[in-house]
């Protein structure tokens, strides 16, 4: 074990960790129990490990940083002449393009700034 450099250390040191972590008993047990062979626990990456309040939590957060990035993606004119079909309320955000040839009227996309509901006015 001397010749060991610190990335093995430190895989070593977190499969030691999680499997003390009192927030995740699962994983203890599934490892004590056989459920996850050992050769495969050697290689599991911290997100497999985690517990899973942690794995809600993260995937809560991934989801919410989308929805983020996409409303802030979106320019567009405030608007109270539109009401969302799923929440109700009129706080949307319109964008006009002419999506067909130019003697047709242009497209209307409208973007729900309360739930992030997206639909296109006709």
């Amino acid at each position: 074990m001397g010749a060991t450099d610190m990335k093995y250390k430190n895989r070593v040191r977190s499969r030691i960790s999680n499997l003390k972590d009192p927030k995740n008993p699962g994983l203890r047990r599934n490892v004590l129990a056989g459920g996850i062979e050992l050769s495969h626990f050697a290689i599991m990456t911290a997100e497999e490990m985690a517990s899973d309040e942690l794995k809600q939590l993260r995937n809560d957060l991934t989801k919410e940083a989308i929805r983020e990035h996409q409303l802030s993606k979106t320019s567009g004119t405030i608007s109270d002449l539109f009401q969302c079909s799923k929440c109700k309320k009129k706080n949307c955000t319109y964008n006009q393009v002419q999506t067909r040839s130019a003697d047709e009227p242009m497209t209307t996309f409208v973007l729900c700034n309360e739930c992030g509901n997206r639909w296109k006015f006709c």
